[in-house]
């Protein structure tokens, strides 16, 4: 079996509504590139996030 590798060694992003750095899961394995925001919530708040800037 294939070692683990360690949380520092996964890839990032920032989220563009919080602006908190997510790291990648292993659901998100297939689509890493489509993914832009940490979470539900953030997902939700997108339009805010951009009218507010």
């Amino acid at each position: 079996m294939a070692h683990a590798r360690s949380k520092s060694d996964l890839p990032t992003k920032i989220c563009p509504v919080c602006g908190l750095p997510f790291t990648w899961r292993k659901k998100w394995e297939r689509c890493w590139d489509e993914v832009k925001y940490c979470s539900e919530r953030c997902r939700r708040r997108r339009s805010q996030a951009i009218t507010d800037d």
